[in-house]
């Protein structure tokens, strides 16, 4: 599950009645959300981040304000079971930095931490690091370095070594924890680490990345993949790719699960949850979300037309953007005879595909796309912050009574609530193919 900003992923979400207006800052809104996810048997709790500010602040939250360690160590003092990801970048940090950082929370959780591990391209985000934008392929190398750097110190204080014996005075095996003087052509880092597995041994690793770059990234070194799919034929060719790539690795690819993100809009009818859509485009920009439209179908629309049609002249001419795999969903609802606010509220233009209506058709929505087989997994996105205890409390229950989703936790780790087994340094399958750490 995913909270942007504390406010929901909809850009108008921060003017939704009812939010605390400063939720971006408030570590209390992430706490109270995790505990309504935990309540309804949530994974994990994932807060992406981007080091930079990219939206307009003069009428739009910042997407990433709080940093996210240090908010999921406050959301892990107030919960028990849930899992805790936080996204840190390859590109901008230093291996033992992030490897300290997240085995601190791991232990602090008591083994919920998960690092979705991505590269950076913003713009925003490399000059507030004095850095350079390096190639794809110079980002996805450095990465490949930087993970296995990682899991490397993590590995460095191996299994058993804390021995905490108060009789003999012994402390830890110090000829066990000892330094991995991991060395490649972008990073490097000697340890060994100055702190002792999980419950779960080391975080699970999450990638999110697109392209043959990211898939290797993922077979390599992953548990659990972030997915934006708009459509299931994409979903399931993606989450076949994802398993090519564990057994290119020779990695089994049963233990990973690839999370597809999904908005979701639950109201007691399909009309109300269109209806709540409309609203909370009108408290966000029209103005652009209507023009975009129109880009997706090759004609110009304006702002004065909203509650129109799109006019038949405009109509017979228009045709779905090729480059955008969006675009058909947007031609359809407009041949369809809907208003523009009410094409827009299906949510053509979204980042993700939209799951709307009752409780019900939502449900059956995340159950087609499971049966197709999509990797198992979903990024629920609720549209604004009452929307996660909408799902929770009305679709969770209908897929435990279906039998698509577990009841209760059966573990108390991140591993555990994935189906993955206890891991504490690099997978055997990296030193089989005979590399350092490149």
């Amino acid at each position: 599950m995913q909270l942007i900003a504390g406010y929901g992923i909809e850009a108008g979400a921060w003017r939704w009645p009812g939010v605390e207006l400063e939720s971006f800052i408030s570590a209390d809104v992430f706490v109270e959300a995790a505990r309504i996810a935990e309540r309804g048997k949530f994974d994990a709790l994932f807060l992406a981040d981007t080091p930079a500010v990219t939206s307009d602040l003069a009428t739009h939250a910042p997407q990433h304000a709080l940093e996210p360690l240090v908010t999921l160590t406050a959301v892990a003092r107030e919960t028990e079971r849930i899992g805790l990801v936080a996204t840190s970048s390859t590109t901008l940090n230093h291996p033992y930095t992030v490897a300290r950082q997240f085995r601190a929370l791991d232990l602090v959780s008591r083994g919920r931490a998960g690092w979705n591990a991505v590269t950076t391209s913003h713009p925003a985000a490399l000059l507030n690091y004095d850095a350079e934008l390096p190639t794809r392929e110079e980002r996805y190398a450095r990465a490949h370095e930087f993970i296995a750097a990682v899991m490397g110190l993590w590995g460095s204080w191996p299994d058993g070594a804390l021995t905490l014996d108060r009789t003999s005075g012994r402390f830890a095996d110090s000829a066990r924890v000892a330094p991995v003087a991991l060395k490649g052509r972008y990073v490097s880092s000697r340890g060994p680490l100055g702190l002792p597995p999980s419950p779960q041994g080391q975080p699970v690793v999450f990638q999110a990345g697109g392209g043959m770059n990211g898939l290797h990234l993922a077979g390599r070194f992953a548990n659990a993949v972030y997915n934006n799919p708009f459509d299931v034929p994409s979903a399931v060719e993606h989450a076949a790719a994802v398993q090519q790539a564990a057994v290119h690795y020779r990695r089994p690819p049963e233990q990973m699960t690839v999370f597809n993100g999904v908005i979701t809009s639950v109201a007691s009818t399909r009309k109300e949850a269109l209806e709540r859509r409309e609203q909370l485009d009108a408290l966000g920009d029209l103005e652009s979300r209507v023009a975009y439209l129109g880009h997706q179908i090759g004609v110009t629309l304006t702002p004065e037309d909203i509650d129109e049609p799109v006019h038949p002249d405009l109509l017979s001419r228009a045709r779905a953007n090729p480059s955008d795999p969006r675009s058909p969903l947007a031609l359809k609802l407009a041949r369809e005879g809907h208003t523009l606010r009410r094409i827009l509220a299906h949510g053509p233009i979204g980042y993700h595909p939209v799951a709307l209506g009752t409780p019900d058709e939502v449900a059956d929505f995340l159950e087609h796309w499971h049966a197709a087989g999509i990797g198992n997994g979903f990024n629920i996105n609720p549209d604004a912050t009452d929307g996660l205890a909408n799902f929770v409390d009305e679709v969770v229950p209908i897929l435990q009574k279906r039998g698509l989703f577990r009841t209760d936790y059966t573990g108390s780790t991140l591993r555990d609530h994935l189906g993955i087994p206890y891991q504490n340094g690099l997978p055997a399958a990296y030193w089989q193919e005979g590399n350092v750490a490149s």
